[in-house]
């Protein structure tokens, strides 16, 4: 059997007030977030929350992402960002490469496809992730607690993840 999910991510400003949010069904849903981070962390946090949760299943998992970033650091970049000691090929640093290598880590012995849907579209499930993920980020905006849903059943809902925010901006200067 094959447990289909939506992941998605949310910021308000890119970055901002972001959130994260996956959904399976209105019984099994997780969100969370962060006072600023980018759409970017919110996209593979929803992964990486989808994978923890599920890591005891026995089942194939089908991830549906609107996010060609997110699926292809999984599945396309990944192997070779890891042989290149978490370098590109142009020689930078990887993006976001903590929750890059946690991602890695929870995919190891997984049965995982990644599949594209358009977002804002009405796919359902995506539309659901989607919504969820904006009301974290929201949440965080209006300083209310966030909606964190039921989760897997029998394990934790995690609504901040570990990635950090990103590094502050510096000051503008005018000459």
């Amino acid at each position: 059997m094959t447990i289909t999910a939506a992941a998605d991510g949310s910021a308000l400003g890119n970055p901002g007030p972001a959130g994260w949010a996956w959904y399976v069904d209105d019984d099994r849903w997780a969100a969370g977030g962060w006072p600023r981070n980018t759409n970017n962390v919110g996209e593979l946090t929803a992964v990486l929350e989808l994978l923890r949760a599920t890591a005891d299943e026995d089942d194939d998992l089908l991830i549906l992402c609107d996010s060609q970033y997110a699926i292809n650091a999984c599945t396309t970049w990944m192997a070779g960002w890891k042989r290149k000691g978490w370098r590109k090929a142009d020689g930078k640093p990887v993006m976001n490469v903590e929750i890059i290598k946690q991602l890695d880590e929870a995919l190891q012995g997984r049965h995982v496809k990644f599949q594209w849907v358009r977002g804002h579209v009405g796919h359902e499930m995506n539309e659901a992730a989607d919504l969820r993920a904006r009301s974290a980020a929201e949440a965080y905006q209006s300083r209310r607690d966030v909606p964190a849903g039921p989760g897997w059943p029998g394990k934790p809902v995690t609504t901040v993840s570990s990635a950090p925010a990103p590094a502050p901006e510096p000051p503008a200067t005018l000459f």
